[in-house]
């Protein structure tokens, strides 16, 4: 088996000379070594809090995914509940203080990315649309070409921001206010999913742009009241808004998933978001 060339990309830093540690597993007299990798995170651990178990930390340890793994991907009731990605990573993280409720979104990514190469292999094929004519066809894209994103100095300078103790804190332009944002984790990504969903029950208007930017807002000019945080980002001006969201994009480490994209139908060729479909882990 031969490993993949690592250098500056998501997936373990690994040689065919540094051979994949592995994790024993015994069944009953049968035993078999269960192969793990070492996944780079695009935080490098410095944008955890001190307490935090990957604080200070640049990689974490994760087994191949097995059938155990392909049945909690497919549990209806998980699936429902959308568990089953959190299960999934909680069953192959190693170190079991590591949650993935916990873990930084663009951390989470780099761990599931990691899971899917390991399990199915780097290409990846699926349905996309084209945003220039909107035809639909088959794509191939090659998820060893992922990389890491992590915020250069050049990016704080650029959007006028400063990054203390893990929290970024962003001048607005118009308002003349300086926000204090945390980066979203596993946990606030449920919160908002939740809140989407019960806001669709109850037949409420659609507020995905407001409702993420009171989950990452912490402060306005100092002030911690929640209440008054969200009547700001409510009445905030556009410009601002966008400036902010904008800016989070560009200091959160991340993996970049985006790749070049080519339609047959009518020749538009640009960078593309992959889509993570139900492909995603049960490719064709």
């Amino acid at each position: 088996m031969s490993y993949r060339n690592n250098q500056d990309r998501v997936g373990a830093p690994l040689t065919a000379q540094d051979p994949a540690p592995q994790e024993q597993v015994k069944e009953e007299g049968f035993s078999y070594a269960m192969p793990t990798e070492v996944v780079d995170l695009p935080s490098k651990g410095q944008f955890y809090p001190p307490e935090h178990p990957l604080y200070g930390v640049t990689s974490i340890e994760i087994k191949h995914m097995t059938a155990k793994e392909e049945d909690i991907l497919t549990s209806v009731t998980l699936l429902k509940k959308g568990l089953a990605l959190d299960r999934m990573l909680k069953s192959i993280i190693l170190d079991k203080r590591v949650s993935s409720e916990d873990l930084l979104v663009g951390d989470k990514n780099a761990l599931v990315v990691a899971a899917r190469i390991n399990a199915y292999g780097s290409e990846y094929s699926t349905t996309v649309a084209c945003p220039g004519c909107s035809t639909s066809s088959t794509h191939n894209f090659n998820l060893d070409e992922l990389v890491n994103t992590f915020p250069e100095e050049e990016d704080f300078m650029l959007y006028d921001a400063d990054n203390e103790d893990g929290r970024f804190f962003i001048n607005l332009p118009k308002s003349n206010v300086r926000v204090g944002i945390h980066m979203l984790c596993g946990a606030d990504e449920k919160k908002m999913l939740a809140m989407s969903e019960r806001k669709k029950r109850m037949r409420l208007p659609e507020s995905a742009l407001t409702d993420q930017l009171k989950m990452i807002v912490e402060t306005i000019d100092g002030d911690e009241d929640k209440k008054s945080i969200s009547q700001f980002i409510d009445t905030m001006p556009a410009s601002d808004s966008r400036h902010l969201r904008v800016a989070y994009a560009a200091l959160t480490p991340n993996v970049d998933l985006k790749q070049t994209f080519e339609c047959e139908a009518c020749g538009f060729a640009e960078e593309v978001d992959i889509p993570l479909t139900a492909d995603f882990f049960w490719p064709r």
